[in-house]
Formats: C-alpha cells, structure tokens, sequence
C-alpha cells in the first residue's frame, strides 16, 4: 500500500469535482516525482538499507548520488507542475512549494526527536499530520484545483487528504514495530532499532504505570539492545497502550476524513473510490 496512492488521489479528486483525468496527469507526476525524493532522502536520513524487498538508492549508489538523485526530482516536479496551463500550473506551484516546506520541516522533526527524551505526543502527531499529510493533502487539492473546483471544495478535499495523511502514518507506525517484515519490506523491528519516536511509542512513553517505565528504561538507555530486548520493547509499548492509542486514532482520523469527503459534493464515482481507498488504509498490511 502506497505505491501511487497520491497520484490517485490527484486523479480522483479531479474526476470527483467534474474534471477530467488528463487535466490533473501534470499534478500526479509532481506529486509522486516528490513521493520519491522524500522516501530516498529519508532512507538516506534513517540509513536503511532496504524498502520494498529492495535495496535503497544510497545503499546501491552512495550517500551523495541519493541526495542528488531527490533533488533532481523536486527540481523536475516543479517544473512539470508549473507547465500546467492557467491556475493548475501557478497556484498549484505555489501550493506544492508551501507543501514541500511543511513536508521537510516535519522530516527535521522526526529526525531530531530520536536524540531527544521527552517528546510529547501533540508534536509527534504534528510531525506525521506535516510528514505524511501535507503531500496527501496536497495530491487531494492539486487534483480539484486542476479539474476547475471553488475554493469551498479544494478546502475539504485538502482536508480530507490531511485527516488520510495522518490514518497513513499512524498505520505505517504500528506496522514498522508489529508487521510481518516479510510483507511490509521492512528489517525486523528495525523502527525500535533506531529509536524512532513513533506515534505508538510515544504515545505509550507518555502513559502511566510500570509498562511505561521499563519501556523508557530501555528506550533511553544508550546500550545497544538484542533482538530479544527489542521484542521486549515492543510488547512494552502494546501494554502501555500505544498500540490502542494508534488504532484508535487511525479510525478517529479516518472518520474526519469521510466526513471531508461528503462535505466535497463529489460525484458518486469518485467518492465511492475514495471511500474506499479510505478504509483500506487501517486494514493494510504493508
């Protein structure tokens, strides 16, 4: 799951205010050519080794050709998108460059919370709303910018692609420290590994209690930690309830996001499709 999805959303939206597909093709090449540099600099960033079965760009070619390599699609996307004729093409820029911004800031922070103890949960779940949810809100918002929707309706699917973004990584969370790394592509418990500040994590971190305790007890400590304590750590995070908290706001925010989707007014089609790709989001496995 999320192989093309923004590039969907794009043509979705699109469709879904009474466009066209091929009026919104320029806003889903930007929007995927953008997917992609964020996922090489983040491999860069993390230093994994391996995504989708596969070995990342900075582990085949280097550290400087990955950089390089992102770069030069942000630099491409931006230009395919400014080509778009009339308002596609200048507001679309402007809303992609504003994107693009949010989308590295919340990188910044999600870096930066690994070397730092106490992280709230309120700036984790920003983290992920500007993380994820910034180019999922802007890959719903291109789309009905380009098929000729109001500001009304551009707001709502934006909002809607916001509410997807944040259900997005909140199940990216819970399958990074409880999926089958055979199916998710990912290494064994490689997020806990590295100490990421997750949404679960934190979200158990912040709890109450004993589990929460040996939970930052090992979190925190600068010893390297076995696969055996690693699964330690992960039955530590479940019991403190971070695993809960994450479920249960992935439906919150998935219901949020229904509610943005009927408020669009779209046609029956688009937001049929939507709905669905929607609720395929908590349920996915990779």
């Amino acid at each position: 799951m999320g192989k093309f999805l923004r590039p969907a959303l794009v043509l979705l939206a699109c469709e879904g205010v009474g466009g066209r597909p091929e009026q919104a093709l320029r806003a889903a090449v930007t929007v995927e050519l953008v997917h992609n540099m964020s996922l090489i600099h983040d491999d860069v960033i993390d230093r994994d080794a391996l995504r989708r079965h596969r070995p990342t760009v900075w582990s085949v070619f280097g550290l400087p050709a990955a950089i390089l390599t992102g770069d030069a699609l942000l630099s491409l996307a931006g230009r395919i998108l400014a080509d778009a004729p009339g308002h596609a093409g200048m507001t679309g820029r402007a809303w992609l460059d504003d994107a693009v911004q949010e989308l590295i800031a919340g990188e910044f922070a999600d870096s930066t919370a690994e070397n730092r103890e106490a992280v709230t949960l309120q700036e984790s779940v920003a983290t992920a709303e500007a993380k994820t949810g910034s180019l999922i809100a802007l890959s719903c918002a291109l789309g009905a910018l380009a098929g000729g929707a109001d500001e009304a309706r551009v707001g709502h699917l934006r909002s809607f692609g916001r509410h997807l973004g944040a259900a997005f990584q909140l199940t990216d969370d819970i399958l990074g420290i409880w999926g089958d790394p055979q199916i998710t592509g990912k290494p064994y418990l490689s997020d806990l590994r590295s100490r990421k500040k997750s949404l679960p994590v934190v979200a158990a971190l912040a709890a109450p209690g004993q589990a929460a305790r040996e939970l930052a007890g090992l979190y925190h400590s600068p010893a390297v930690l076995t696969d055996a304590e690693l699964m330690r750590v992960a039955e530590l995070v479940e019991a403190a309830g971070g695993r809960a908290w994450a479920e249960c706001e992935a439906g919150r925010r998935l219901t949020e996001a229904i509610a943005g989707l009927e408020a669009a007014d779209l046609t029956r089609t688009a937001y049929d499709d939507l709905s669905a790709l929607t609720l395929m989001i908590t349920g996915r496995d990779h």
